[in-house]
């Protein structure tokens, strides 16, 4: 907590990490204990911006024209608005974050943008989303959908019940949609497993929303009700790399505590 007593937000920690200029004293001072902490957390959290911009335009290509951003902290630097409107110019997105303050700045950046919006929603509450009067005048949900549940998940402490509430949010879409979830996971040195305990351990002294690391094992299990699509749920860097030539490097600590996947939502009975 800041001199002021005002405590961080994971929004604000996550945009100073990615150059942005909207995060307050409180995140500053988190963001640069988490990195003492953990070194390299800032490559994580830009390989995490990666793997959604590379989900957003799979998606487009899939012929998404909706998306349904859930916990999606400020829509700049890069985000789905950006992608999914360059690439399919009339594609809504809907930002939801449970920050007042993180949603008025979020409408102001996107004053003006009639295929765009963020709102103020928690992700637990999958109704009182979906059924936001400013969700049903953007996003037709007898079409297609791409919920983005990116790096949001791991503020839930209980498995079962994040894997419910995902379930709430599959059970409303349209076959043909699609849910994409990046999440903390445990990296497999034991050096870095300690460096990544300290680092949550600092985060949540200071960051109003705790963060908590799951298993590649819970992680797929936030995936009911879709199949996978391949290759599958991997480390984040993994996924449909851009590059053609792209090896992993098994010594890149950043990518190794960060998974992701994308699961599509088949035809019912």
């Amino acid at each position: 907590m800041s001199p002021s007593g005002e405590k961080a937000t994971a929004a604000g920690v996550y945009d100073w990490f990615l150059g942005g200029r909207y995060a307050r004293e409180a995140d500053i001072e988190a963001a640069i204990a988490s990195q003492r902490a953990f070194p390299v957390l800032a490559r994580t959290v830009l390989y995490n911006r990666q793997f959604l911009q590379r989900v957003v335009r799979y998606l487009v290509g899939q012929g998404g024209r909706q998306f349904l951003d859930l916990g999606s902290g400020y829509p700049s630097s890069g985000n789905v608005h950006e992608i999914a409107q360059e690439l399919a110019p009339g594609a809504r997105v809907v930002y939801v974050d449970h920050e007042q303050g993180t949603v008025d700045v979020g409408r102001e950046i996107l004053a003006g943008n009639p295929d765009a919006t963020s709102i103020l929603g928690d992700v637990r509450d999958p109704e009182g989303v979906l059924n936001h009067p400013e969700v049903g005048e953007l996003l037709d949900f007898t079409e297609p959908v791409g919920v983005l549940m990116i790096a949001v998940l791991h503020f839930l402490p209980d498995t079962a019940e994040a894997a419910r509430i995902v379930r709430r949010y599959v059970d409303h879409l349209a076959p043909g949609s699609y849910l994409a979830i990046s999440h903390g996971t445990y990296a497999a040195g034991a050096r870095e497993l300690a460096n990544q305990t300290a680092t949550n351990e600092t985060y949540n002294r200071q960051v109003s929303e705790s963060a908590y690391t799951r298993t590649f094992a819970e992680i797929e299990s936030l995936f009911a009700g879709t199949t996978l699509v391949p290759p599958g749920l991997v480390l984040a860097t993994e996924w449909h790399p851009e590059d053609p030539a792209h090896e992993h490097d098994d010594e890149d600590e950043a990518s190794a505590v960060l998974a992701g996947g994308v699961g599509r939502v088949d035809p019912r009975g």
